[in-house]
């Protein structure tokens, strides 16, 4: 938290082509010397690029990561005039909140979900609370605070009892609840999907309070293009509105599937965008086998 105050406090005073400079030998350092995190990096370039990744595509990978964590700063702070974005499918979420009914935004590892925030002057009425386990959002909370203490937005502890009447009571009042849908934690029930290549397991839980709730859910993804330059894209995932007597699993399971469709479709396009820095193709302890 120390060294993020400090990078923060750089960052503001001295500018972003600063704080940038400094960005490129901390990218260095921890490519040297993380080397859990950089084979997990080869491995998954590997699968998305087609080819063996040496260390260049390694190092723009660990930048790519730790520009997106420094624009956050400026970001948090709503210095959007530092940036270059462009917006795909913005009007699925002008629909989506003129309905009123609420609806769920699910991201992933990959890129920036804080660019959601630079919308928000375009966008008017966008309100988004964030739903995720509460040892992330105490995390969460304390990496924003250090940032700008009045940049927190409302956090849904996920695993309190409370937590889906919290989520409802966000979407009845037409907000957007945003969660991350790629990684599982701890006995996470997931589904085994194909991604590269490979099978790779998701969590089932996002999509089943989705569907439990009847709302409809749009993909999101901030996606970083170099320089100053974002790209944030909106994409249709799944409609829990009407659910037909005994089709809750197979339309769960099937969002799944086509959440990891997107995710690699965007791999291949923007491969170094990818920020799950482990073996992402692991068995996690517990699985949901498609009947």
């Amino acid at each position: 938290m120390l060294m993020l105050r400090i990078m923060t406090w750089v960052s503001l005073r001295l500018g972003r082509t600063t704080g940038r400079v400094l960005l490129r030998l901390v990218t260095a350092y921890f490519l040297l010397f993380s080397p859990t995190s950089r084979r997990a990096s080869r491995a998954y370039l590997q699968r998305a690029l087609g080819r063996p990744a040496g260390w260049s595509d390694m190092y723009r990978h660990f930048f790519a990561f730790a520009a997106t964590i420094h624009d956050r700063i400026y970001l948090l702070n709503q210095r959007f005039d530092l940036f270059d974005i462009e917006i795909e499918g913005q009007a699925l979420l002008h629909e989506a909140i003129d309905a009123g009914t609420g609806v769920f935004l699910m991201g992933a590892h990959f890129g920036s979900f804080e660019a959601i925030r630079a919308i928000g002057r375009r966008v008017p009425g966008l309100r988004v609370s964030m739903a995720m386990h509460q040892r992330n959002a105490a995390k969460i909370n304390a990496m924003l605070a250090a940032i700008n203490p009045q940049a927190i937005v409302g956090i849904i502890g996920l695993g309190n009892i409370d937590a889906m009447l919290k989520v409802q009571k966000c979407l009845d009042d037409g907000e957007i609840v945003g969660m991350l849908g790629d990684r599982t934690l701890g006995e996470d029930i997931s589904l085994p999907v194909n991604l590269l290549g490979s099978p790779a397991y998701l969590p089932v839980g996002p999509f089943r309070m989705a569907a439990l709730l009847r709302r409809p859910v749009i993909f999101m993804a901030g996606i970083y293009l170099g320089g100053n330059r974002y790209r944030i894209v909106f994409e249709p995932l799944a409609d829990f509105s009407d659910i037909p007597a005994g089709q809750r699993s197979a339309l769960v399971n099937a969002a799944v599937e086509r959440y990891a469709a997107i995710i690699e479709r965007h791999c291949r396009q923007t491969p170094y965008n990818w920020f799950n820095f482990f073996d992402f193709w692991q068995t996690p302890a517990a699985t949901h086998i498609k009947p």
